[in-house]
């Protein structure tokens, strides 16, 4: 299924000017910087976005109420999640990536994860050696 998504996502993307296998097949760093960084404006928006579906102003008479960052949106936050999706494919087509790499990328960092949180992990003690194998 992500394999139909990431292909989906590419001709969207391919629609307003950005080609996935152009980007893919000969890295331009210029136009792919580019493209990521438009992409983390769009996905930033969409985050805030699911963040306006709770009630996350400490002064808003709901938080008063101690309800703060209750979910109050349920089905626009279902979208806001999905639209951030779409940026989250379109990120990583930037930078190379189809669906067998991402998954790939993901079990890889996974196991780090899961490593860490084995390890007790700590943010004052961390470093980032243990993302230095992660490859494709």
């Amino acid at each position: 299924m992500l394999k139909e998504l990431f292909k989906k996502q590419a001709q969207l993307n391919k629609r307003t000017g950005f080609d996935a296998k152009e980007i893919r097949e000969n890295l331009d760093p210029a136009k792919a910087g580019l493209w990521l960084n438009n992409y983390i404006a769009a996905m930033s928006n969409e985050l805030e976005e699911l963040r306006d579906c709770t009630y996350w102003k400490h002064w808003c008479k709901e938080a008063k109420q101690g309800r703060r960052f209750e979910l109050n949106d349920l089905q626009n936050a279902r979208v806001e999640v999905i639209d951030m999706l779409f940026f989250w494919i379109s990120l990583a087509q930037c930078v190379g990536l189809n669906a067998d790499d991402a998954y790939n990328l993901y079990m890889q960092k996974l196991q780090v994860n899961h490593t860490r949180q084995d390890n007790n992990y700590s943010m004052a003690e961390k470093t980032e050696d243990d993302n230095k194998d992660i490859d494709l």
